[in-house]
């Protein structure tokens, strides 16, 4: 009888699809591999409306009268069940689940690829939420100074977090052990080519062995995720056809693979991935969403927003939400830069009634100067880029970089007006915001660099970046001292270009001219 081979199999409550395009997520104590799932529809008097759904492990049950898609399933509520005669005489209509779907026990062991700014703080801050967190790198000193329970690199509360999950966090050099977690995620640089696009080489070199070492295990479920910006396409036409290639799997079935990047500012990393507004998620396939979806909801101090679309759809959102950022610091700037034209005006008075306006709103709508950092500037020229392979253009990305180019012509310019050829002029501020020492396409550096080429004498002091952490600070004299500006000396202009609160305690000589478009 049917019903006894029914009785044979496990019952699991598993959510059926509707449609091709879905899949089941499969919750079972079972290996998907070995187990094929079932659904058995139980007509009643009232087919249309009494359809009854239950759902079996199937283990070499071959006595299946007729298989039937996922299409006809769907139909089920709108047309009657067809009459069949099994062959222990019994209506019974069964239709096999789609066995190819991967599945995912519940992940606790993570492994992050990459302990840069972002990467070790997510290993510190998953560490001490409570996951089992394994750090990999090639850098020897990362490696050994996480194990000794030391920040590898400069971001507020990273020393305190490390501190907390200690016990949980370990690096190593050997990309293999990671195959022993159960998540990888991918933070390696991704530099960006003359184009405006991003190079996969580091990413290729990060998940390659891997890649490798799960197939050396023989290893089925592995979640890879990448948390580095990549050129819109780039995951599901490069990463991904290399994954299946060392795996020798297909993604989706015998692996997953998530987009997943991250919206936090240096100086407040910890923080921003705790307790983020949004968590973006591009998935290969519903599981492998499903269970990152998951983790983040272990992870997150908060309750944020979760985006859960296609790999290609997260790409773009990503560079799109960093683009628009720019288009209204740019605008701001722009703004600025004609109010300066007109006697009488106060931009900060015009900006502060322009963001009360509840479509606008005042984040990001501050006069100051141009903006920079490793993200806001590559991720609108990516989207620029991205837009011309396409066969369409980007204007208004577009226009938001040459206004910030312009934004720092019109500081030179301002500030060449100010002084004459042999003066001393401090830059005040190199970083590309407060509390941090990056300096990458900062308003302050490109001051400096233009002030310097033209024949000025040029001294420098930043908060955070310094000879010891920033190389581009070498090329400069370096103000060690700011209690110096006291005396002041040959110093007859200063300029703060970066808004770090302690620049509006310091107290400079009477011949000094200080300049700020800041409201500090």
């Amino acid at each position: 009888m049917l019903e006894r081979h029914i009785s044979r199999v496990a019952k699991c409550r598993i959510p059926y699809a509707k449609t091709d395009s879905e899949r089941v997520q499969f919750s079972s104590s079972h290996e998907s591999v070995a187990v094929t799932p079932v659904v058995v529809v139980m007509p009643g008097k009232h087919p249309a409306r009494q359809t009854r759904t239950r759902i079996f492990w199937n283990r070499g049950w071959e006595k299946v009268p007729q298989i039937y898609s996922f299409a006809w399933l769907a139909r089920l509520e709108a047309s009657p069940i067809p009459r069949l005669t099994p062959p222990d005489g019994l209506r019974y209509v069964l239709v096999k689940v789609n066995p190819k779907t991967i599945s995912y026990r519940p992940i606790q062991k993570i492994s992050v690829i990459g302990l840069g700014k972002l990467g070790s703080c997510i290993a510190a801050t998953f560490a001490e939420r409570g996951f089992d967190v394994l750090g990999v790198d090639i850098d020897a000193e990362k490696v050994r100074r996480i194990n000794d329970g030391l920040p590898p690199v400069e971001e507020p509360l990273l020393a305190r977090t490390i501190t907390a999950g200690r016990k949980r966090l370990r690096a190593t050099q050997d990309h293999r052990e990671a195959v022993a977690t159960g998540l990888s995620f991918f933070i390696p640089p991704s530099s960006s080519l003359p184009d405006g696009s991003f190079t996969n080489e580091f990413l290729l070199r990060a998940m390659q062995p891997i890649a490798a070492a799960v197939r050396e295990k023989g290893k089925r479920g592995h979640l890879f995720v990448c948390n580095s910006t990549t050129t819109p396409g780039a995951v599901d036409s490069v990463l991904k056809p290399m994954l299946e290639r060392e795996i020798g799997g297909v993604c989706g079935r015998d692996f997953g693979l998530c987009y997943n990047p991250e919206f936090i500012a240096l100086g407040n990393v910890v923080n921003g991935l705790l307790e983020p507004d949004m968590v973006l998620i591009g998935e290969s396939d519903p599981a492998s969403g499903a269970a990152l979806e998951k983790v983040y909801k272990k992870f997150n101090r908060n309750k944020p927003y979760i985006a859960r679309m296609s790999i290609v759809s997260a790409e773009l959102a990503k560079i799109s939400l960093n683009s628009y950022i720019t288009m209204k610091i740019s605008f701001t700037n722009q703004l600025r830069i004609i109010a300066e034209r007109f006697p009488g005006t106060d931009i900060h008075a015009i900006l502060d009634a322009i963001g009360s306006d509840s479509r606008i709103g005042r984040k990001y709508l501050r006069a100051g100067l141009s903006y920079g950092g490793p993200c806001f500037p590559r991720d609108n020229r990516l989207l620029a880029y991205s837009a011309r392979q396409k066969g369409v253009e980007a204007p208004m990305a577009e226009a938001s970089d040459r206004v910030n180019q312009l934004a720092n012509v019109d500081l030179f310019q301002t500030v060449k007006a100010m002084v004459k050829p042999t003066d001393t002029v401090a830059v005040l501020g190199l970083s590309y915001k407060p509390d941090t020492y990056i300096t990458e396409e900062s308003a302050g550096l490109a001051l400096a660099q233009q002030l310097k080429r033209a024949g000025y004498r040029v001294v420098v002091h930043d908060f955070g970046a310094k000879p010891e952490n920033a190389p581009s600070v070498h090329e400069f004299e370096y103000l060690h001292d700011i209690a110096a500006l006291r005396q002041g000396g040959d110093i007859k202009l200063a300029v703060i270009c970066c808004p770090w609160p302690q620049y509006h305690k310091v107290k400079f000589a009477t011949g000094i001219k200080v300049f700020s478009p800041w409201k500090l």
